[in-house]
This record gives structure tokens, sequence and C-alpha cells, in this order.
């Protein structure tokens, strides 16, 4: 009902930038809260960034001042503008949103998608 596409992602050399998407679709209500995270080989998943329906913004330390998080709405899409990429940014980037389904809009449910793979080269 509900799908969460990632795009973007690809090999960059370090220092370069790339511009990640996610756009929801399917039978969708509302949405609050879109997020990023990422799983790097042999670790957890971890939070990197998240934006709220408002516009505001969080982020983890290891990427506060090299990416930026960016919303639309009228196209249910979120934004991962990443620049300065280093080698320790290479991971698999996931996109989460909170959001409401029709039909049953009072339940806030959690959504992810399959996933874009970053590649940072030294």
């Amino acid at each position: 009902q509900v799908q969460l596409v990632e795009s973007g992602g690809g090999l960059v050399q370090a220092g370069g930038s790339l511009r990640l998407s996610c756009a929801a679709s399917g039978s969708i209500f509302s949405i609050d809260a879109m997020a990023w995270y990422r799983q790097a080989p042999g670790k957890q998943r971890e939070f990197v960034t998240a934006i709220t329906s408002g516009g505001s913004t969080n982020y983890a330390s290891s990427v506060k001042g090299r990416f930026t998080i960016s919303r639309d709405n009228a196209k249910n899409t979120a934004y991962l503008q990443m620049n300065s990429l280093k080698p320790e940014d290479t991971a698999v980037y996931y996109c989460n949103a909170d959001l409401r389904v029709l039909g049953d809009s009072r339940k806030r449910r959690a959504y992810w998608g399959k996933g874009t793979l970053v590649t940072v080269s030294s």
C-alpha cells in the first residue's frame, strides 16, 4: 500500500557530493517525519538526519555541517544533500517515514525503503 523508494546512490571520491531522494507513494493520508539512516558493512544501522512536516531538522554529529535534509511535502519526497563526503560515509542509506494511511489516519506507522548504496573512495 505504501512504498518508499530511494535513489541517487553511487560511487564518489572523497570530498565529493551526492544527492539522495526518497519518494513515498501509495495510500498516504499524511507524512509526519521523514528520516535517513545508514548501515555500514559490519555495523548497526544508525540515525543520520530527520525532518518534520514543519521543516524542523536534526542531524547526527558525524554529518552536521556536511549533510542537509529537505523535503517537498507536495511530492511526498525527502532529499539528502551530502557534501564533503568521507570514506566513513560509505553505507547503505535507508529512508524512513512516519506516516498515516488513508482509511486509518489515526494511527501513525513507520515505513522503510530498501536502501541505496553510497560508496566513497579515498
